[in-house]
């Protein structure tokens, strides 16, 4: 039986720069926000402390909401990959002490390969995902993010 995912994300921006995750996976370098799935038992923003922790080694503080979306893999560029992968996702404004974050936490992801921060004048320069998000960012509108987006990268 197929199953949707529930995950947590951390949107950190702080000094005009935002915090993500470096990745690299077959179609080489990306990058996404801080956090992961939800286990079982565990609230959204329990999920999200503990994800953080494991990607960027640092207590996060977390607080609104800043969107929900769908994300079906089958649908976006990484459908080769991700064909099955069906993930419910909400996004939370955070915040972290400055200069505690590490470039890698205690267990970070399969494919993660450092922490970085982007400068938000050279986000567009960046594979982040999900991709909508950079706009956003750059042009300092989060405010006008729906709450729901649908299945969106």
């Amino acid at each position: 039986m197929k199953t949707v995912r529930t995950a947590a994300r951390a949107l950190i921006l702080q000094q005009d720069k935002v915090l993500t995750i470096k990745m690299k996976g077959p179609s080489g370098v990306f990058y996404v926000l801080p956090g992961g799935g939800q286990k079982h038992g565990e609230s959204l923003k329990e999920g999200l402390q503990r994800e953080c922790r494991e990607e960027i080694g640092v207590e996060v503080e977390i607080g609104a909401m800043v969107y929900c979306r769908d994300y079906i893999g089958k649908h976006h560029n990484f459908h080769k990959f991700h064909y099955d992968f069906h993930q419910l996702e909400v996004v939370f404004c955070c915040k972290v002490e400055l200069g505690k974050v590490k470039e890698m936490g205690e267990s970070p992801d399969n494919l993660q390969v450092g922490v970085q921060w982007i400068p938000v004048a050279e986000v567009n320069q960046y594979p982040l995902y999900p991709s909508f998000l950079k706009e956003a960012i750059f042009n300092k509108n989060l405010d006008q993010i729906p709450a729901y987006l649908g299945d969106v990268n």
